[in-house]
């Protein structure tokens, strides 16, 4: 699975306000809820929310995947978010995240919600720099140029 198939120019937040997990999450489910991909935003802030008070979803480098299931979406959403700042978000190397992957998926796919997990995890151990990347991307095109062009490289060797 290609994770540049899934994220499109409108679900792209380049400019997360917040340093701390809690509002960052709320303004990525705000952008979800802006781009008609949920109609209940409350719903699914307290979905990710208690999912993260399970364990952070941030995986070190300067990057985090929240995710989880919402029977809002149809097809697999997946944000990409950018913190110029970092946001405290627990990460086990303790540094601040800049880059996110938020996911959400339907409940009744569970398989497919673990598919993207495993490519956006894929696609970050072997494709190292790539966070800094897409922090100095500047443009949503930008972004996701990189990203083809990582998955390119990856589908090449």
């Amino acid at each position: 699975m290609k994770l540049s198939t899934l994220l499109a120019e409108p679900l792209m937040l380049l400019d997360l306000e917040s340093g701390e997990r809690e509002s960052a999450l709320r303004e990525m489910v705000a952008a979800l809820k802006r781009a008609k991909k949920i109609s209940r935003e409350r719903d699914l802030y307290d979905k990710i929310l208690q999912r993260e008070n399970l364990g952070s979803t941030a995986v070190g480098g300067g990057v985090a995947i929240p995710h989880g299931k919402h029977k809002d979406v149809k097809s697999p959403v997946v944000l990409f978010a950018l913190s110029r700042r970092g946001v405290e978000f627990g990460a086990p190397d303790g540094k601040p995240v800049r880059v996110f992957f938020f996911v959400v998926s339907h409940p009744d796919n569970p398989g497919l919600n673990l598919q993207i997990l495993a490519a956006i995890a894929h696609l970050l151990r072997k494709s190292p720099g790539l966070a800094e990347r897409l922090v100095e991307a500047g443009t949503a095109r930008r972004v996701l140029d990189i990203i083809r062009e990582e998955e390119e490289g990856l589908h090449e060797g």
